[in-house]
């Protein structure tokens, strides 16, 4: 293979390697970025939450019946208690394990059900604090983990730029 081909090659691969490289940073920005608008749909939802979500219709008696009662509060605290426990668990352990991955919708998702749960248990006001505090310790946790994790990830990728860069010259 001729010289110049070899070198033609070289410059293409890194090219290459450049490029993706630049695309992993911009993954991880938006990761990180995903992560924050996630926390502020939560702060969205439990604005809506303190007046016991007043903007929306309350359940029709026919649907309320095809429902049935809904689960006494007690029940309800129970398994919220159970849910931020395990959270934290399932948090702490991506932690320690080093993983990148990232379940801030999912929480929403369900403190969102908590929220609605209470509302529908009519004891909503007396609960809303401990949604709150819940949702806020684990988001915050999360979005803790995920910005350790891409700011990591964002160094070794940028050293890699600067390792392609002094090859180069």
């Amino acid at each position: 293979m001729p010289k110049a081909a070899a070198s033609s090659d070289a410059d293409f691969s890194h090219e290459k390697l450049r490029e993706t490289t630049l695309n992993n940073i911009s993954r991880l920005q938006n990761t990180f970025t995903t992560e924050l608008l996630t926390l502020a749909l939560f702060i969205i939802i439990t604005i809506g939450a303190v007046n016991d979500f007043a903007f929306l219709a309350n359940l029709s008696a026919p649907l309320a019946a095809k429902f049935g009662p809904s689960p006494p509060p007690d029940l309800i605290s129970a398994f919220l208690i159970l849910y931020l426990f395990s959270a934290i668990i399932l948090i702490l352990s991506r932690m320690m394990s080093g993983s990148g991955k990232a379940g801030a919708l999912s929480h929403v998702g369900y403190l969102t059900g908590f929220y609605g749960f209470y509302h529908l248990a009519g004891a909503l006001k007396e609960n809303f604090w401990a949604v709150c505090a819940s949702g806020l310790t684990i988001l915050i946790l999360e979005s803790y983990h995920v910005w350790t994790y891409c700011s990591e990830e964002i160094e070794k990728e940028k050293e890699i730029l600067a390792s392609l860069e002094r090859k180069r010259e």
